[in-house]
């Protein structure tokens, strides 16, 4: 009886020990590593409005103060969403809101250039960049049209 308290005593020290140690090793996910919300909110803040501005891309963007609002919380909470914080994105998939509007590769890619220079304003540290840049990334199929 003593030699299975003790296995048992072992086995529990071996499980507690492993679970801690992995949970030391685990890293932080890439929506703790840009600053949480209020950096990705302050990041759109920037990204939006720059999108809007843009003579090629500004045509996408002809609607109201109020749509404009909402799509910047959209815009918010997909990027909060997909890099593993706790916002859960409401809106279309991304195929579904694109669909019809033609964007071109061009256009992707000014739009990628301006994400760019909205991270780099922010001195986002490369390899949180270039993971939020791939993330992103996974999203011009749906977008692209031609």
């Amino acid at each position: 009886m003593r030699h299975i308290a003790r296995l048992v005593a072992v086995i529990s020290f071996v499980a507690v020990t492993a679970a801690s140690a992995a949970g030391q090793s685990k890293p932080d996910s890439l929506y703790k590593r840009l600053g949480g919300y209020d950096a990705i909110a302050a990041v759109v803040d920037n990204f939006v409005p720059r999108l809007v501005k843009d003579p090629m891309l500004g045509k996408y963007f002809v609607h109201s103060q109020d749509t404009l609002m909402h799509i910047r919380q959209l815009v918010v909470d997909q990027i909060c969403a997909a890099t593993g914080g706790p916002c859960v994105y409401i809106g279309r998939d991304m195929k579904t809101a694109h669909e019809g509007l033609g964007i071109s590769g061009a256009e992707w890619d000014t739009a990628v250039k301006h994400l760019v220079a909205t991270l780099d304003q922010f001195k986002v540290p490369s390899t949180e960049k270039d993971e939020l840049l791939k993330t992103v990334g996974t999203l011009r199929a749906d977008i692209v049209e031609k």
